[in-house]
């Protein structure tokens, strides 16, 4: 086996842990003290949890805390025993944002083994292959293509199960997703590292010969994430992030793709391109780190296909605009959005995103805390928006009622402003598919929920459901800030953690909108209109399946069209299945005319001056098309 230096500094796991026990005993009690204000007093999600899993982790938090009063520092155990405890209860509410984020040396460091593994189906029949091999690694009769059979003596499929146990999941599809992924990588952030310190992997070669490889775990650095959500900004209380996965997707770019990995959010100087996608080819992006935009030949046409990696940005507003400046150079008669392994990031940049692709306005997903007097007594301290960076007011009052009526949770409100989700309307004409799996979670859950709601088009999983996050996290850290701002408080129940150490904590709960109005997305997720079960084909052809299953979809919708040209006193109409056309002047309706023609002429006094001009398509009376032109 060999694998020479790609750049990424690692170490075996067995030597980096002789480095890895620095707690005391206060530090532990702090920990579990600390753990128990935002599990008791923040978690929006105890009282769903404690009925749908069964789990008291306050309780189980106090057990632990009277445990460590009747030890001492030469009684108290070694470290990795009370990282796995505290850890096992967080991960018992199965909430991917709810998290014991482990001190240093492990915040910071990915483990991982030199291969990933991913699922197929043949018939009912399910399988599990390599994909993907580190840079530099290499080994006799191993690589991509090679069938996985045991995992240290243990059938493949029972050992995904075991190890989907250990992991925070909130639904089956979830849980089995969490368990395949984390087989082969682990941020020590958020996971205690691995019990054993090598893997013994059963294979069938591509020849059909069986053989085993014996590899250790290595750690490295990972990639740093563009937001500090431990930072009072809008990026951090509008975060709605899958710490682990987010932290995977980084390890694995670092790992396996590092010319995909970009030092800044946004790319300035990139060389870009205005002329449209050739078939098969991809557009390059100002903003690598987050799409990938292609046009796609299928069985059943030539597509536009954008990969979403993820909406973990500081900037919602940027990451929009280079959205629309992508897939207005790919092809307009369908378009496949794939978020795919995306946990989530900026709740904006998740909810900015539904307007591009459909005429209906959008209505933000809704937002609850659980009603405490801890809840109660952070929105207060930012009410009138005194921090210039987030304003609790809406929410305030409900609370202060809960106090009189019991009421469990506070009144529902956006977090993401209705202006700018509605800000430039609609941007792509054609059909449009979203594909989604199960380790969509958090903003991607809540993207996939509007998507879903504003039925903007079918949407296709690769699993059962989405992976169920439906909340907004905040840090430990962000949540002391809070009570520290505009003034500090003098007897906040938040302290400073040790080492580095952090807590997460899901804060406000989101709910659906329309038709599911009122529906928690927290262990539902989103269930898709069509089920594709992943093929050979697509973990080893690049999704050829599943792209020529969207193609299919894309096919029988229809692809409109509604080009508007501005004039001093008329507006030009180019259109493309519509039948109608009303015309409004910031707001105001100005003009109702019947298309016939594929190029219509519209008077509009005053066009041309600063208006916001809104024109809206209707086919058979239905609202169908709309174009927003700003000033």
């Amino acid at each position: 086996m060999t694998e020479p230096s790609s750049g990424v500094a690692k170490q075996e796991l067995q030597d980096f842990l002789r480095t890895a026990d620095t707690l005391t005993l206060d530090d532990r009690k702090l920990l579990v003290q600390q753990a128990l204000v935002l599990i008791e007093q923040n978690y929006v999600h105890l009282p769903l949890k404690a009925a749908m899993h069964a789990v008291n982790p306050v309780q189980r938090l106090r057990l632990l805390a009277v445990r460590l009063n009747r030890q001492t520092a030469a009684t108290m155990g070694p470290e990795w025993r009370f990282h796995a405890e505290l850890s096992e209860i967080f991960h018992s509410v199965r909430d991917l944002h709810t998290n014991y984020l482990l001190p240093a040396p492990y915040n910071g460091k990915i483990a991982y083994l030199p291969y990933l593994i991913e699922e197929y189906y043949d018939g009912d029949t399910r399988h599990y292959m390599v994909t993907r091999t580190v840079q530099g690694f290499s080994s006799p009769g191993f690589g991509p293509g090679v069938e996985v059979t045991h995992w240290n003596g243990i059938p493949i499929d029972r050992a995904v199960d075991i190890n989907a146990a250990r992991f925070a999941g909130s639904n089956p599809a979830a849980k089995h997703a969490r368990g395949l992924q984390s087989l082969t990588i682990r941020p020590l952030r958020v996971h205690v590292p691995p019990d054993e310190t090598w893997v013994v992997l059963t294979y069938l070669g591509t020849d059909g010969i069986r053989r085993e490889l014996r590899e250790s775990w290595r750690v490295s650095d990972n990639q740093p994430p563009f937001v500090d959500a431990d930072q009072v900004s809008a990026a951090a209380v509008a975060q709605g992030l899958d710490l682990g996965a987010d932290e995977i997707q980084r390890g694995v770019k670092m790992l396996y793709v590092p010319e995909a990995v970009t030092p800044h959010e946004t790319l300035g100087g990139a060389e870009l391109t205005a002329e449209p996608a050739e078939p098969g080819a991809d557009l390059p992006s100002s903003m690598p780190g987050f799409f990938r935009a292609r046009s796609v030949v299928t069985p059943s046409g030539t597509f536009g296909h954008i990969r979403v990696f993820s909406f973990g940005v500081n900037d919602p507003d940027a990451f929009v605009r280079e959205f629309v400046r992508l897939i207005g150079l790919l092809p307009q008669n369908g378009l496949v959005v794939d978020v795919r392994d995306n946990g989530g990031g900026h709740i904006f940049a998740s909810e900015f995103l539904l307007q591009t692709l459909t005429p209906r306005p959008i209505l933000p997903s809704p937002v609850q805390f659980v009603t405490t007097a801890l809840n109660l007594r952070i929105c207060k301290q930012h009410q009138e928006n005194p921090t210039g960076q987030i304003d609790l007011t809406p929410w305030c009052r409900s609370m202060e009622q809960a106090l009189e009526t019991g009421a469990v949770y506070s009144g529902s409100f956006p977090i993401t402003p209705a202006g700018g989700a509605n800000a430039i309307g609609q941007r792509y004409f054609g059909p449009v598919v979203l594909i989604t799996n199960a380790l969509c979670y958090s903003a991607t859950d809540i993207f996939a929920g509007g998507f879903q709601d504003h039925k903007i088009g079918r949407v296709l999983g690769t699993d059962d459901n989405t992976g169920a996050g439906g909340a907004n996290v905040w840090t430990h850290e962000l949540l002391k800030a809070l009570l520290e701002l505009p003034s500090p408080v003098p007897d906040s129940p938040y302290k400073p953690l040790p080492r580095q150490a952090g807590m997460r904590v899901a804060i406000r709960r989101s709910l659906r909108v329309h038709d599911l109005a009122g529906t928690p997305v927290e262990d539902l997720g989103v269930v898709p209109d069509v089920r594709h079960q992943m093929t050979r084909e697509d973990i080893l052809h690049g999704n050829a399946d599943l792209l020529a299953r969207a193609g299919e979809l894309l096919a029988a919708g229809t692809a409109r069209r509604l080009d508007v040209q501005v004039a001093a006193v008329e507006l030009t109409l180019t259109t493309r299945l519509v039948d109608r056309a009303d015309v409004y002047l910031d707001g105001r309706p100005r003009a109702s005319v019947n298309v016939t023609a594929e190029v219509t002429l519209v008077p509009v006094p005053g066009a041309g001056a600063a208006h916001v001009i809104r024109v809206e398509g209707f086919q058979g009376g239905e609202l169908v098309a709309a174009r927003t032109i700003l000033p």
